[in-house]
């Protein structure tokens, strides 16, 4: 019996992410839950040859987002002010690792830079203010909140989403006496200097947390182990 769940998430950089090695990539990582944002329809189709079930959105716009799922399990959208966060709701029937239902959260956050900024800062303050109203009143066995937050550990988005649920990123590195790996670089091939690519956890044991790069992208994605549970 399969003893993690992998999760995996991604910003694809609205199609500069290569399709078939991303493809390749999910295939040899043995992806179970792959949640991506600024998704075109090229890496949509590459994406569901190798996970055929959930549902992508692919746009040419930087909106394309989805979650794609190796096993049956119902995605649908959750509104919020900027972009809709996509959910995915896995049950044990199917999934061998789970004991119990699963929540897994897909968001991309406003940028807080996009003109006029008064505008994107007040969408980021009114979809954390949802957010956190839909985390407080949502029933969750066990829930994972993962995607693009365009927000380091210092901004008020980040922190928010913090006082409810765990950073596996810093949990794993805490255990290990490292610090997080940042995920974003200006261009795909620089360095990466900031984390504002993230994985939340409730009531899940977090078995490992690692970034690592993606063809074409100016994002690394984080791959998320859970132990069964």
């Amino acid at each position: 019996m399969t003893t993690r769940l992998r999760i995996f998430t991604a910003n694809l950089w609205n199609g500069r992410a290569k399709p078939d090695p991303l493809a390749r990539q999910l295939d040899a990582l043995r992806v179970d839950v792959c949640a991506v944002q600024e998704l075109t329809p090229d890496q949509a189709s590459a994406i569901s040859g190798v996970l055929p079930h959930g549902k992508l959105e692919p746009a040419v716009d930087h909106s394309g987002m989805g979650i794609a799922l190796r096993q049956p399990g119902e995605v649908s959208s959750l509104p919020l002010p900027a972009r809709p966060a996509r959910v995915a709701r896995i049950e044990p029937g199917g999934w061998p690792q789970l004991a119990r239902p699963l929540e897994v959260l897909n968001l991309h956050v406003q940028a807080p830079h996009v003109f006029p900024v008064w505008r994107a800062m007040a969408l980021r303050r009114a979809t954390l203010r949802q957010l956190l109203a839909y985390l407080d009143e949502a029933e969750h066995p066990g829930r994972v909140l993962v995607g693009d937050l365009n927000s380091t550990p210092v901004w008020p988005f980040y922190r928010g989403v913090a006082s409810r649920l765990r950073d596996a990123a810093v949990e794993h590195a805490t255990r290990r006496r490292e610090r997080p790996a940042p995920t974003w670089g200006p261009i795909h091939r620089s360095p990466r200097l900031l984390r504002i690519d993230h994985a939340f956890v409730a009531d899940l044991h977090v078995d490992h947390c690692q970034v690592v790069p993606i063809a074409g992208s100016d994002h690394s994605a984080v791959v998320l182990d859970l132990e069964a549970f």
